[in-house]
């Protein structure tokens, strides 16, 4: 049993774009065109093909503004798409770089000092266990090592809830 699942960005904010909605400075998404490789989606953590319609737009993957609230720049096919929901392996997105900043943050939504590292593609999810682990990290961030563009959540896996009167 996997103990981390990947998480896309929730379908809810996804769709509030495609719907007209804001970006984080509350600013409607622009439109380019993909010509390639380089455009992650982050609800589909697939590459945005070339041709593609895509959005950008500001995104802060954090519950409310606060010192260590990071944000910026993202992609989201401009078509809705499927949600990423293989949780338990490496998404397709992560395997477009030789490797990626791989950061725990704390309940609150605060950065823990010390455990951002610049982790090759198959050591994170090895790294991710470790920090999650870890009683001060609540949750986990895969960034862009070039440009620490935000590109998922990695969580622990929450065991199941056993009903009244089950035995173990």
């Amino acid at each position: 049993m996997n103990s981390i699942q990947f998480s896309a960005m929730p379908s809810a904010e996804a769709e509030a774009l495609w719907n007209g909605g804001r970006d984080a400075y509350d600013r409607l998404p622009e439109t380019l065109v993909s010509d390639g490789e380089g455009y992650p989606c982050r609800h589909c953590l697939r590459n945005i093909d070339n041709g593609e319609e895509l959005f950008v737009f500001a995104y802060r993957p954090f519950p409310e503004l606060q010192p260590y609230a990071e944000t910026g720049p993202i992609f989201l096919h401009k078509q809705p798409c499927q949600r990423y929901s293989a949780d338990e392996i490496l998404p397709p997105v992560l395997t477009t770089s030789r490797d990626f900043i791989v950061r725990g943050y704390s309940e609150n939504d605060r950065i823990v000092y010390g455990t951002g590292a610049v982790t090759a593609i198959n050591k994170i999810p090895a790294y991710a266990e470790e920090l999650l682990a870890r009683s001060d990290i609540a949750y986990v961030h895969v960034r862009s090592a070039r440009n620490n563009c935000y590109q998922c959540r990695i969580d622990k896996v929450k065991a199941p809830a056993l009903a009244d009167g089950a035995f173990i």
